[in-house]
């Protein structure tokens, strides 16, 4: 194989690889961490004090523990209300509620 070939087909394997990541929807590769959103079990890495990672916070809604949603929508997550009747919302940073007790 000349090296004008093997030229032409490295260039047409970067360019295939290139178009490839360019097809996946904006949507799909933008995320952030939401905090206060994950239910008991359910959240990814990194729950604040006393959890190690995925799967380890205790409470639901637990202030500290975070799930990776689409970027522009942790805000806008529907969750129940407090105990004592105000609005939960998901949050950018760690918040200081639900936590575990103890």
């Amino acid at each position: 194989m000349s090296n004008k070939t093997k030229t032409l087909a490295v260039a047409g394997a970067v360019a295939a690889a290139l178009s490839a990541t360019m097809t996946v929807p904006a949507h799909a590769q933008a995320k952030e961490k939401c905090f206060g959103v994950s239910l008991a079990g359910k959240n990814d890495c990194a729950a604040g004090p006393g959890t190690t990672c995925a799967g380890t916070s205790t409470v639901d809604y637990q202030g500290n523990a975070w799930t990776l949603v689409d970027a522009g929508t942790c805000a806008e997550i529907e969750l129940p209300e407090m105990a004592d009747g105000s609005a939960r919302m998901g949050s950018l940073e760690a918040i200081e509620r639900d936590l575990p007790q103890g």
